[in-house]
């Protein structure tokens, strides 16, 4: 008896062990983004779903094209990791959608989401697609009126989507590039 006290001793002690920590830098997010998906057509015309790009990791955010800083910093942070993982690029898909449908027609991301990296998508819709998609991935996004026109206020950061299609990750703005590209190799290999 005395013995078998002891064994469960051990074995409820190793367990008691510092928690090993989750292999990514970026924030696991993969439990509230479960059933989230767009409807959109991608700046050459085809309509996409977040099926289209199943075998590949997708990087994934919101802007548009007029943005003054955010959007651009991240498509050339984006365009970073992709030359950071060499042949494994071929393996990730990045897209923009845009929440600007008024002034983002088809031919305004066709010219400027691939100027970044020339895999890269844009991905349009109508007010109400646009809507209904940010919806999807919680991204708010609002209109503000300047003195030569207008902005849009709108959530930043780049979701991380595995080859299987399960949203996983949320990297924030300014991620270190290093680090978004570790996270997509992980994605990769399915951690």
């Amino acid at each position: 008896m005395r013995n078998l006290f002891i064994l469960l001793l051990v074995v409820l002690l190793a367990g008691c062990g510092k928690p090993k920590p989750p292999p990514f830098h970026a924030a696991d997010v993969g439990g509230m983004l479960t059933q989230a998906d767009f409807h959109l057509i991608d700046h050459n015309g085809k309509p996409r779903t977040l099926a289209d790009f199943r075998g590949k990791v997708v990087a994934l955010f919101f802007g548009y094209t007029h943005c003054p800083d955010v959007c651009p910093t991240t498509l050339a942070d984006l365009a970073q990791v992709m030359d950071m993982l060499g042949a494994d690029a071929n393996k990730v898909q990045v897209l923009l959608i845009t929440v600007d449908p008024e002034r983002d027609k088809p031919e305004m991301l066709a010219k400027y989401v691939p100027a970044f990296h020339p895999s890269f998508l844009g991905l349009y819709g109508d007010a109400q697609a646009t809507a209904q998609a940010a919806k999807a991935f919680y991204v708010l996004y609002q209109k503000q009126p300047t003195s030569s026109g207008y902005n849009m206020d709108h959530s930043v950061g780049t979701l991380l989507i595995d080859p299987n299609g399960k949203i996983r990750l949320h990297a924030p703005l300014g991620q270190r590039a290093e680090w978004l590209a570790a996270d997509i190799r992980l994605l990769l290999a399915g951690v």
